[in-house]
């Protein structure tokens, strides 16, 4: 399945009244057209799930806990500014009015947090009961360099990244399918640098137990002008391209755990 968290850059009206982020941030740290780029994942039978809230609003890729005092009231004190609420825009600007209310956090949990990791949660069991395994591809998109505020900044960075956590949440043959996607598209290619995968990745890859995740990171200057965020239509073709083959590449893959028991048996 591919699940899409930060696509969307809508902010309803409650969330609104406490958002000081300027409507620029909110588009720049948003993975702007990815929901499209995947568009065809269902006609390959893989289930496409797609947030339509900012991560302005709910971070749907970091822990329930992961919040702070400073941003919810009667959180635990300790400092998170990109947590399940943002406290600060990547450029370290103040993204909130004014910390949230214990009832406010609340309600985007329980609205929007919960409900999207339940259907996901639903999603992936239903598929390992089905094929007695489960591939989750969490497609993102990152800046093509790294700005004020990221660990790399000025850096300039690969097409593609994987994000695995070390390769440990997902097998090898899912790994290497984006691997070897990336180079039929002709498309450099960088393993968790600079992201490693998100709370959903550790969270869901669990590939001993049949749950592969990885996180995929494309470059927004492989279909988009970074300046005016729109598309550029014959980048963003290619790019698409690359997706629809991406998940039609691991869909089509036996069972990992099965095949990498196998490849090890042949060394044996």
């Amino acid at each position: 399945m591919v699940e899409v968290p930060h696509a969307s850059v809508r902010v309803g009206p409650r969330a609104l009244a406490t958002l000081n982020a300027p409507a620029r941030a909110i588009g720049m740290d948003a993975d702007l057209y990815v929901d499209q780029l995947y568009r065809h994942a269902p006609r390959f039978g893989a289930t496409l799930l797609v947030a339509r809230v900012s991560r302005y609003v709910c971070d749907l890729n970091r822990a329930e806990s992961d919040v702070d005092a400073s941003t919810v009231e009667g959180a635990a004190p300790r400092s998170l500014p990109h947590g399940l609420i943002w406290r600060d825009t990547t450029e370290a600007q103040p993204a909130l009015t004014r910390k949230l209310s214990r009832a406010e956090f609340e309600r985007r949990r329980d609205t929007i947090y919960r409900p999207y990791h339940l259907a996901l949660d639903k999603i992936l069991r239903e598929k390992h009961a089905r094929f007695g395994y489960a591939i989750l591809l969490a497609a993102h998109s990152m800046p093509s360099m790294g700005r004020a505020g990221h660990a790399d900044p000025g850096a300039r960075r690969a097409d593609v990244v994987p994000g695995t956590q070390g390769r440990t949440t997902a097998g090898s043959r899912v790994i290497a399918a984006v691997e070897a996607e990336a180079k039929r598209a002709g498309l450099s290619l960088q393993h968790d640098d600079p992201y490693r995968g998100g709370y959903t990745t550790v969270h869901y890859g669990r590939p001993l137990q049949g749950f592969h995740a990885i996180q995929v990171e494309l470059s927004r200057s492989l279909y988009m002008d970074e300046a005016s965020l729109t598309k550029l239509p014959e980048l963003f073709q290619n790019t698409e391209d690359f997706c629809t083959g991406l998940v039609q590449s691991l869909g089509n893959l036996e069972n990992p755990a099965r095949l990498d028991r196998k490849k090890s048996s042949e060394r044996a």
